[in-house]
């Protein structure tokens, strides 16, 4: 039986693979329709070629680009403003745009924090994506982006204080802050063990990052495989009801 449509909608390339690639995978080996939106990095960059080939092995066909410049780095979309700099609005119309023309069940993206290290550019996509994934349904808001729909739910990743474990004194060792939430913010823990192969495969799909020190797929790549496999086997949710 498969499980519903997904749409997620994630800042940078790998945070798709990093975040909820074993759902991913998970939702398209069941049949369902599976899609990534990036709100930042060009189309025409090297790392959108990385992008290109994770979203492949995880089943969710080619990748949705916005092609706003990462927070941090002018190169990722040479000439285009910032994602940060970019007005609220329009940023939350090209998410519409995307949600009205996939149709999804479901859209994943950051938690309000941005994952465990706040990165800015996580946050302003968790900030545009729960605007969107109203607003979709709203036939007066965005008329140009195409017919309504309305997503039945929005779930955030996310990490509970209880799930950090391992993870926490790696991104502390390389300066990177952590930032859970309460357990109880957590609707769905997803033990995504039986297609992790397919989630690490995607990230190692991001060549760049696996080449940096301080990048996460990096650290991980590093590891024992034993502790990779107990890091990256667990996913956390947590669940916004949209559709009544």
């Amino acid at each position: 039986m498969a499980l519903p449509d997904l749409l997620a909608v994630f800042a940078h390339p790998d945070d798709e693979a990093l975040v909820a690639g074993g759902v991913l995978a998970q939702h398209a080996a069941s049949g369902a329709r599976t899609g990534v939106v990036t709100t930042t990095w060009a189309a025409d960059t090297p790392r959108a070629t990385e992008l290109a080939d994770a979203v492949r092995i995880l089943g969710a066909g080619a990748p949705r680009m916005l092609g706003h410049a990462d927070a941090r780095v002018p190169a990722s979309a040479p000439g285009r403003a910032r994602l940060l700099d970019v007005p609220l609005d329009e940023a939350v119309g090209q998410v519409v745009q995307c949600i009205r023309e996939f149709r999804p069940e479901v859209v994943v993206t950051h938690d309000a924090y941005g994952q465990l290290t706040g990165h800015p550019d996580h946050v302003r996509t968790h900030r545009v994506t729960l605007l969107a994934a109203h607003a979709a349904g709203l036939p007066h808001l965005y008329p140009e982006a195409g017919e309504p729909w309305q997503p039945a739910d929005l779930h955030l990743a996310t990490h509970p204080d209880s799930g950090v474990g391992e993870l926490g004194p790696l991104l502390a060792r390389v300066g990177k802050r952590q930032l859970s939430v309460p357990d109880a913010h957590v609707d769905a823990t997803v033990d995504v063990g039986p297609w992790l192969d397919e989630k690490w495969a995607a990230i190692l799909a991001h060549r760049s990052e696996v080449a940096r020190e301080r990048s996460l797929p990096g650290i991980l790549s590093r590891l024992p495989a034993d502790t990779r496999r107990r890091i990256i086997s667990t996913e956390y949710f947590t669940r916004l009801r949209l559709r009544r």
